[in-house]
C-alpha cells in the first residue's frame, strides 16, 4: 500500500505525494515511470525503416503482391503482401509469426484490408519468402498466404462482424466474404484492372465497413420493423433509452394488456423506421432479425480517393437479395459481371464510378445485366454540397 505524505511547496500550498512511488510534486518528471502503457511504436520498426523515416523518395510494385520502397539513402525495402483473414485462429498467427522469425527478423505488419505484409531489406531475400509462402497450404488444397493485393486489381475485402459476434446483422459478414474471395481470386493476384478496385462488406446500414465510398459494397439490409416481446420488454430494457436511441422517431411509449395485466412498453410506427436496428442495441427485447426480411444490398461507384475526380459516394445498384447461404450464388454472379464488365470497358486508370458516370449509369446497368427498377432512383443529396468545398480539385 502507498504511504501519503503532505509536501508544502514554496507558495505554502499542499500537495499529495506517494513517497513508494518516489513522485517528486517539485520535479514531476524525475524518474517517471513511461512505459504503462503501449510501448513506443518506433520499437518495432524494421531497422531499414527505423533509419529512413521520413526519407522514402518512392515506391514500385514489381509484380502483384511485391513492392519496393527506395529511400533518399539508397536504402530499399521489399514487401510481400499476402491475403489475410479478419477472423485467425492462434494457430494460423504462431504460423504467421514464424514466417517473420525465419524471414524479415521478426517483423510482420498488418494493412487495414486485412492483408499481411513481410518485410525484408534485400532482393536476395524475396525469392525464398515468396516460395516459403506459396509453399503452405491448408489441408483442403487452398493457399494459407496467397500473394497479391497490390496495383490495378482486387486486395483483400474489409467487413464488419456478421453472425458470428455481431448483434444487428441482417447478413453474414465471413461467408459472404468468403464467397466473394472466391470467384475474384484470379484478381486479386493480378493487375489486369483499369484501375485498383476496392470492395468492403457491412452486415447492416450502421456500416462500420465503409461501403458508403467502395468502388463496389456488400450491405446486409432489413426490410421488416423490430418484433416487440411486450411481456419481457419492460423487465429487460429501459424503455426510455430504447425510444432514444431510435434515428427517426419511430418509437413511443406505451401500455399493452398481456395475460389479462396491463404492461408497460413501446410502439413502433413502421412507416418512420429505417430497419437500423438501435432500438436492438438498447432494448433485447426488439429483435430485428428475419429469415424472409434480411437480405444483402450490392452498392458501386463510390470512392475515397481525389484522384481525377472527386470522392464519390456509392450508389445503390441492386436492391434486395434473399440470403442464399453458404456460397450467395446470386450476389457472387452480380459482382463477377461488374467486374468483368469494368475490366473489359473502362479506360486505364479510371475507377469503376468513373466510368459509370463517363458511359453513363443506364448504360452501366445495361453492360452489368443488372435491372433497373424505380428502388434505385438516386435523389439523395449531400448538405455539405451548399455549405463547403467537399474535395481540393480547383477547376477555373
Amino acid at each position: 500500500m502507498n504511504t501519503e505524505s503532505t509536501i508544502r511547496d514554496k507558495e505554502g500550498v499542499n500537495k499529495m505525494a506517494f513517497i513508494s512511488s518516489g513522485y517528486n510534486p517539485d520535479k514531476p518528471m524525475e524518474d517517471r515511470i513511461t512505459d504503462i502503457g503501449p510501448r513506443k511504436y518506433d520499437e518495432f520498426y524494421p531497422e531499414v525503416i527505423k533509419n529512413n523515416k521520413g526519407k522514402w523518395l518512392y515506391h514500385e510494385i514489381l509484380e502483384p503482391g511485391i513492392l519496393v520502397h527506395v529511400a533518399e539513402s539508397g536504402d530499399k525495402i521489399f514487401t510481400v503482401r499476402v491475403g489475410g483473414c479478419r477472423l485467425m485462429s492462434t494457430t494460423h498467427i504462431r504460423e504467421i509469426c514464424e514466417i517473420a522469425e525465419k524471414h524479415c527478423d521478426g517483423h510482420v505488419r498488418f494493412t487495414t484490408r486485412n492483408n499481411i505484409e513481410f518485410m525484408v531489406d534485400s532482393k536476395d531475400k524475396v525469392e525464398p519468402l515468396k516460395k516459403d509462402l506459396e509453399s503452405r497450404k491448408f489441408q483442403a488444397g487452398s493457399q494459407k498466404f496467397p500473394i497479391g493485393g497490390t496495383g490495378a486489381g482486387i486486395t483483400n475485402i474489409i467487413h464488419t462482424q456478421g453472425w458470428i459476434h455481431c448483434h444487428t446483422p441482417a447478413t453474414d459478414a465471413s461467408g459472404t466474404v468468403k464467397a466473394t474471395l472466391d470467384v475474384l481470386f484470379d484478381d486479386f493476384k493480378d493487375m489486369r484492372l483499369p484501375a485498383h478496385l476496392r470492395v468492403s462488406m457491412a452486415c447492416c446500414l450502421n456500416m462500420c465497413g465503409a461501403v458508403h465510398c467502395s468502388d463496389i459494397a456488400i450491405l446486409g439490409y432489413h426490410r421488416k420493423p423490430p418484433m416487440l416481446d411486450h411481456e419481457y420488454l419492460d423487465k429487460m430494457c429501459e424503455i426510455p433509452l430504447a425510444i432514444a436511441a431510435c434515428p427517426t422517431a419511430a418509437i413511443k411509449p406505451a401500455k399493452v394488456e398481456v395475460k389479462g395485466q396491463e404492461v408497460k412498453s413501446v410502439a413502433v410506427k413502421n412507416e418512420r423506421c429505417m430497419f437500423c436496428g438501435n432500438c436492438y442495441t438498447m432494448c433485447p427485447s426488439m429483435p430485428l432479425a428475419d429469415t424472409e426480411g434480411d437480405g444483402i444490398v450490392l452498392m458501386a461507384g463510390g470512392k475515397v480517393s481525389n484522384r481525377i475526380s472527386a470522392p464519390k459516394f456509392s450508389k445503390v445498384v441492386v436492391g434486395f437479395i434473399p440470403n442464399e447461404m453458404p456460397r450467395w450464388p446470386t450476389m457472387t454472379a452480380t459482382i463477377q459481371r461488374m467486374v468483368e464488365a469494368y475490366a473489359k470497358d473502362a479506360n486505364k486508370y479510371e475507377r469503376l464510378g468513373e466510368w459509370a458516370e463517363r458511359i453513363g449509369w443506364e448504360r452501366f446497368f445495361e453492360k452489368c445485366e443488372i435491372d433497373f427498377t424505380h428502388h434505385l432512383i438516386d435523389d439523395f443529396r449531400d448538405p455539405a454540397y451548399y455549405t463547403w468545398r467537399q474535395t481540393s480539385q480547383f477547376k477555373f
